[in-house]
């Protein structure tokens, strides 16, 4: 999505993007010529706000935004050529999830350097300095502290007094004793820092339509994009593999399968305000685990819910009885957070007329 040829095209198109760039896209040193100005207090960052689940205005981001002009190679030797925004921001909660993941890090790196001189049974002894020194590497190095910890190995050589055994006699023999001092690099952990939770969206949209804000807002509801070509292709709708042959048909079965995503979207949607006005939750919905809660049901799992309702048609006499399983109460909760009767069901028993509505 991010590649400029694509980018290209889609402006080519009379359409817009947005989408955050990776490294391979932004040209080398590009982040750190966009975040010098801001380290040395020369460029000012705006606040981004959003409503939480208390609908308190709660920030979660800081940035601001350039405009470039961009170009790339089209058909037949063509040049594609337009504005585009750079939005340069740091996310609130990536730069804290990061921060505290370094220190762990941190911590663990800490650790395990303090117990390679410990002597136990079983445990190979280091010999020299320059073992320690590896050894004290592979753990840095595993654990992504590399530079970040500053390590002094000291080396010492004392007489040790082997006392007599068997025919051996008592002796003096030198001894090496290593010693590891492990210190936090300060300057380096804080320059490491000041990159993290940084990223940069681009967009083609007018700043007049799509502020930074909004943009930002905008790219953090992605997922529920994701979340429905991911329906689509599986389960329920198993739109993947196809077997059609005809582009036709195969544009049917997508429209198709396009409403029940909706349908599926839909649903969701109710139930989960519903609960959100109400303060409630449903139970029930989780296989194994009866008593287990949830405000955000998906609507797979309440159309599971709905597996055990079977109507039997029994004839007697040339008279014909119905029975319906009746509805459970999680499956009257279900059904009245979607403003549905509960006779929806219970109809089904009833004897059917032309009058009969279901």
């Amino acid at each position: 999505m991010a590649a400029r040829g694509t980018r290209s095209f889609i402006q080519e198109q009379g359409d817009y993007y947005l989408c955050p760039l990776p490294e391979k896209q932004i040209p080398t040193g590009q982040l750190e010529r966009y975040l010098r100005p801001v380290w040395e207090n020369q460029q000012a960052l705006r606040p981004i706000y959003r409503l939480n689940e208390l609908g308190e205005q709660e920030k979660i981001a800081e940035g601001y935004e350039v405009s470039l002009e961009m170009s790339c190679a089209a058909e037949e030797g063509q040049v594609s050529s337009w504005s585009e925004r750079h939005l340069i921001v740091r996310s609130d909660q990536y730069t804290k999830a990061t921060t505290e993941a370094l220190q762990t890090r941190l911590s663990k790196a800490q650790s395990d350097l303090s117990q390679l001189l410990e002597r136990k049974q079983g445990k190979m002894r280091m010999e020299d300095a320059a073992s320690l020194r590896r050894a004290a590497d592979a753990i840095l190095k595993h654990q992504r502290v590399e530079g970040l910890l500053v390590l002094t190995i000291e080396e010492q050589t004392q007489d040790r007094s082997v006392r007599a055994y068997g025919e051996n006699p008592a002796r003096i023999e030198p001894e090496t004793l290593l010693h590891l001092s492990v210190a936090l690099n300060r300057r380096a952990i804080d320059e490491t820092i000041r990159w993290f939770g940084w990223r940069i969206y681009a967009t083609n949209h007018p700043q007049t339509t799509l502020p930074m804000e909004q943009a930002v807002l905008a790219y953090r509801e992605e997922y529920l994009v994701e979340h429905g070509f991911g329906r689509l292709k599986g389960k329920p709708l198993s739109l993947t593999p196809i077997y059609l042959q005809s582009e036709a048909r195969v544009t049917a079965l997508i429209r198709l399968l396009s409403i029940g995503l909706r349908i599926l979207t839909l649903i969701e949607f109710q139930v989960r305000k519903r609960l959100a006005d109400t303060k409630d939750k449903l139970a029930g919905l989780a296989a194994g685990n009866p008593k287990r809660t949830t405000a955000r049901p998906t609507t797979e799992a309440m159309l599971e819910a709905f597996k055990g309702i079977d109507l039997a048609l029994v004839s007697i006499g040339g008279q014909t009885l119905r029975h319906i399983t009746p509805l459970s109460e999680i499956q009257k909760k279900i059904l009245a957070s979607l403003d549905l009767p509960l006779d929806i069901y219970s109809r089904l028993a009833s004897p059917f007329s032309e009058s009969t509505k279901i």
